[in-house]
């Protein structure tokens, strides 16, 4: 008795058509404006004229105020072949955006070692003597600059540079690590002589 349905549905000829009854359409668009009403706004026209007034005003305020202040620009003429720019070539942050975020850390923080040395009278000879093998590594990194700008960039070159600033870097780091030794050397000087003297 048991029926496939698949089959039940090939068979029949008949073709089902579904339809709602009169008035369903009208009867679920009532119920969904119950159930769910639109909520409006206030529609307040007075909101809208209210803005434009702002807008309007404060462009009018700002061409007034650029309006008053206008200075005549000075006009710059820049030559295509600028000699400063000639006898400076190319540097290693000119190359790539990597290689000037590299050559900014370097120089910030040999400036920043630079600018932190306490010098007196204790340390001035050490001092000096780095300074001169500093003064080396930016004779020497120039040269490099200049074979950039001749040759041309290449791997050694740009290595070496980069091996340039860091030696730069290593050598204030150990000038400091010196300054601080001397200054613990003194300060436990300095205490043995108050115990003495006490």
């Amino acid at each position: 008795m048991s029926q496939d349905l698949r089959d039940m549905f090939k068979n029949s000829n008949t073709e089902i058509v579904q339809s709602m009854k009169d008035g369903h359409e009208q009867r679920f668009i009532k119920r969904m404006e119950v159930e769910l009403p639109v909520a409006k706004g206030p529609s307040l026209p007075w909101f809208k004229i209210a803005a434009s007034i702002i807008m309007l005003t404060g462009l009018g305020a700002y061409i007034f105020m650029n309006w008053n202040n206008t200075e005549p620009l000075e006009t710059i003429i820049v030559e295509k072949n600028n000699s400063a720019t000639e006898e400076r070539g190319i540097s290693l942050g000119d190359l790539s955006p990597n290689l000037k975020k590299v050559e900014n850390y370097y120089m910030v923080n040999i400036n920043l070692e630079l600018s932190q040395l306490n010098i007196s009278d204790r340390n001035k000879a050490l001092v000096d003597s780095f300074m001169e093998r500093l003064e080396e590594l930016n004779v020497e990194y120039k040269k490099l600059n200049i074979e950039l700008n001749e040759i041309g960039p290449n791997d050694l070159t740009i290595t070496a540079l980069i091996k340039n600033l860091q030696l730069r870097l290593q050598l204030l780091h150990k000038l400091r690590d010196k300054l601080q030794e001397l200054k613990k050397i003194g300060d436990e000087a300095g205490v043995k002589d108050l115990v003495t003297i006490i």
